[in-house]
């Protein structure tokens, strides 16, 4: 019964007539067979709308592949797709994601590369100024060699910090090349703090450290000796004369993270460029003065980060920077 009453609607959906009598109809077996070619017909008309509805998200998916294979990094796929909202639909999505991040990458690569061309030519084209002065005057020989030489160890520290962060950008396996170790941080502030203090006083800033106790990690001790050390010795930098550089460490409830906080009375930054100063070659308006390649923060929170921890600035009250270091225990 189901499958005549079935067979007589697509009959008639699809010739406008109504079906003769299964009496008058010719049989295949015990089966009438017009109900049965039309029940055929359907299921392949059907089947192939349901085709072309789900091979169209993935012929845009092919299509988005090879133009980003071509270097098309802007392709995106979720606009061609509409509004479906099934697992091609979430796929599509997935993709689009990938690709705003892989753009961002390769855009901040480019950016990396044109900074870093910069920052070398400077430094170079001063050596060669001097080179050139030597040959034209040698009685000035005594300030330009001096003046190579200071030239000569800005470029060796350019280069040191590249590399290092070009080793923190792969990762733990080529940050150092070896395994973490067991590292108390507090006592490595505290190390970090007295040579700091030490160069603080001759420039008429103090530097306080309050951090007691000790906390014990598992981690790569260099690199939290740069981070920490940069964090320090960029607000030593910033700060002005008769001024003092607070820094504080303590360990939250539960014994798993350690919060540093670094505060100095420097002139800060604006507040959009809260994040913009741990990326690399940052550098504020205003503070070209100040020598550096902008890349000590960059380093540092790549440190932090490689640890999974964290790192952020944020204005202090009565004028300055607070940068807070939190790193989780490992074990």
């Amino acid at each position: 019964m189901v499958l005549s009453i079935s067979g007589t609607a697509i009959f008639l959906a699809l010739t406008g007539h109504t079906p003769p009598p299964l009496g008058d109809m010719p049989m295949w077996g015990p089966v009438p067979l017009v109900p049965l070619v039309s029940a055929i017909v359907a299921v392949f008309v059907i089947s192939l709308v349901l085709a072309w509805y789900l091979s169209r998200p993935l012929r845009h998916l092919s299509w988005a592949l090879d133009r980003f294979a071509e270097g098309r990094l802007d392709t995106r796929v979720e606009p061609l797709i509409g509004g479906r909202r099934d697992e091609i639909a979430d796929l599509a999505r997935d993709f689009d994601r990938m690709a705003a991040q892989i753009e961002q990458l390769a855009q901040a690569r480019r950016t990396l590369l044109h900074d870093m061309s910069h920052e070398l030519r400077s430094p170079l084209t001063r050596l060669q100024a001097a080179i050139g002065l030597l040959h034209q005057d040698p009685t000035q020989s005594a300030a330009m060699i001096e003046r190579i030489g200071r030239e000569s160890e800005r470029l060796d520290v350019l280069i040191e910090e590249l590399l290092t962060l070009h080793r923190l950008d792969a990762g733990p396996a080529g940050a150092t090349g070896t395994p973490p170790q067991r590292v108390d941080v507090v006592e490595l502030l505290q190390s970090i703090a007295d040579d700091a203090d030490f160069e603080a006083r001759a420039s008429q800033r103090a530097l306080h450290l309050d951090a007691t106790g000790s906390f014990v990690t598992e981690a790569h001790g260099e690199l939290l000796y740069r981070a920490f050390e940069n964090v320090i010795r960029n607000a030593l930098k910033f700060s002005p004369a008769g001024s003092e550089i607070d820094v504080a460490a303590h360990v939250t409830e539960g014994g798993r993270t350690l919060v540093t906080t670094v505060q100095d009375r420097g002139p800060g930054v604006p507040p959009q460029m809260l994040q913009a100063i741990f990326e690399p070659f940052t550098r504020v308006e205003g503070s070209e003065s100040v020598r550096g390649a902008g890349l000590g923060l960059a380093i540092a929170r790549r440190a932090m980060l490689l640890h999974r921890g964290s790192i952020e600035a944020a204005l202090r009250e009565g004028g300055g920077l607070v940068v807070t270091l939190s790193l989780p225990r490992h074990r």
